[in-house]
């Protein structure tokens, strides 16, 4: 007796679609805000004093203590549909793995390097925003304080380059994924993912190295 063992996979459906799209979107909208975010507080680079003025600008708007939740929400909801495609099974972690290493196919890692960032980010991010939003008024001299405690300044060296290359990795595979990245433009778009990683990872640095140096 012969066994079938044709696999059956369901076909994408409009609401498949509708999800990606809200992916994309949630995606996209936080990309803007941690690159914004990073800039700001690398502000402190060219002075404390503008780095006090800022917060203080978004806190006596209340965009501090209302958007704080609210990308925190966002952050939530994209990660929740991201995961409809993230194996958490054992076996299905294996078989990701193995058809990786099989493959040796440069954006299939990617794909593993991003789904490993979105956890770390995922808890991480939720610990960084619950320190900061429970600890107003943001100042530049009380987060000097924390980076030179030691602790927060091995968080942060962890916390950087995975939003980083979350980021960059998801702005690559979005371009990837709706036809803006071709072939034709593949090693221009790899070599401006990887342009922007360190980038940005550098003024995460810079930003990291003035709290330090900072003194009260």
């Amino acid at each position: 007796m012969s066994v079938d063992t044709t696999m059956h996979v369901a076909r994408p459906t409009r609401r498949d679609a509708y999800l990606d799209w809200l992916q994309m979107l949630s995606g996209a909208a936080l990309v803007l805000f941690m690159w914004c975010h990073l800039i700001l507080v690398a502000s402190v680079v060219i002075g404390p004093s503008v780095m006090n003025a800022i917060a203080e600008f978004f806190e006596s708007t209340y965009m501090a203590q209302v958007g704080g939740p609210l990308i925190f929400l966002l952050l939530l909801f994209h990660f929740v549909l991201a995961a409809r495609k993230i194996p958490f099974r054992a076996e299905g972690q294996t078989t990701i793995i193995r058809h990786a290493r099989m493959l040796r196919h440069r954006d299939t890692w990617l794909w593993l390097v991003q789904v490993v960032s979105a956890m770390v980010i995922l808890i991480m991010g939720a610990i960084h925003m619950w320190v900061v939003l429970t600890d107003l008024p943001i100042t530049a001299t009380k987060s000097a304080e924390r980076i030179q405690g030691g602790f927060w300044l091995v968080f942060y060296l962890v916390l950087l380059p995975m939003v980083e290359l979350h980021v960059s990795i998801g702005l690559y595979r979005l371009g990837v994924k709706w036809g803006f990245i071709r072939s034709d433009n593949r090693a221009a778009a790899k070599k401006a993912e990887g342009i922007l990683i360190l980038l940005f990872i550098a003024i995460g640095l810079l930003a990291l190295i003035r709290f330090l140096t900072l003194t009260a």
